[in-house]
């Protein structure tokens, strides 16, 4: 089985922490590259590379104004990441309503 590559799986897109800031900033709307790049200790070209990789995977969306290229958060992707994390969200409350019960057992 081969292993999809970040540029076409949203866990793995995820997965990478710069990724993850720029998503967060996304939230706050629509932003030009070189604005979201400004907190970032790393040149305009890796943020345009994690841009790409955002892209490729859905996660944002770009459109053209004049000569720059505006960003846009798309979180329908997330719905696969919230599916998945929810199924350990039940295994977890099932765990911890059990372990409530043996230690009022116990008392």
């Amino acid at each position: 089985m081969s292993r999809t590559t970040a540029s076409a799986d949203v866990f793995q897109a995820i997965g990478d922490p710069t990724r993850r800031a720029i998503l967060d900033r996304l939230q706050q709307g629509e932003q030009p590259v070189k604005q979201l790049a400004e907190p970032f200790a790393i040149s305009l070209p890796a943020i345009s590379q994690h841009l790409q990789v955002l892209c490729e995977v859905g996660l944002v969306t770009q459109q053209r104004s004049g000569r720059q290229r505006l960003y846009r958060l798309n979180p329908t992707p997330l719905k696969q990441v919230s599916d998945w994390v929810s199924q350990y969200e039940q295994f977890w409350t099932t765990k911890l309503d059990a372990l409530g019960e043996y230690l009022e057992e116990q008392s």
